[in-house]
């Protein structure tokens, strides 16, 4: 089984009624509780935009330096996420399309191999 990250960019989502986004949303849901059903779920956030980000950090050479919010040179802002557990990339592609059809915008896939780091990795590291 690897990770693979369902992602979509705030930009990519044309202007919506209030109406609209709801019924999106309901859309979208119920194909993650479809993906809860079928195991693959490891977690979702969405409505993601660039007022929610709180901060964006640059190194200054060994020290980090924060501003508040994104870069304004920033074009695009990640809108909203799905982690999913699957057993190939062609099950991740399966989901990243339930996803679009559902809320009608594009989505990328990213594959992880698997943790490299935290609790797991080390776990695995030491068996």
């Amino acid at each position: 089984m690897a990770f693979y990250l369902i992602a979509f960019n705030d930009e990519w989502v044309p202007e919506h009624t209030d109406e609209q986004i709801r019924e999106k949303g309901r859309r979208g849901r119920a194909v993650i509780e479809e993906i809860k059903q079928a195991g693959a779920f490891v977690f979702t956030d969405g409505g993601l935009d660039a007022s929610t980000a709180i901060c964006s950090v640059v190194p200054e050479g060994e020290e980090p330096v924060f501003t508040d919010g994104p870069f304004v040179e920033t074009k695009e802002h990640l809108g909203g996420f799905a982690v999913v557990d699957v057993a190939n990339d062609d099950d991740a592609r399966y989901w990243a399309g339930r996803i679009a059809v559902a809320v009608g915008w594009p989505q990328e896939v990213h594959r992880f191999p698997g943790p490299r780091w935290g609790l797991e990795a080390e776990a695995a590291a030491t068996t």
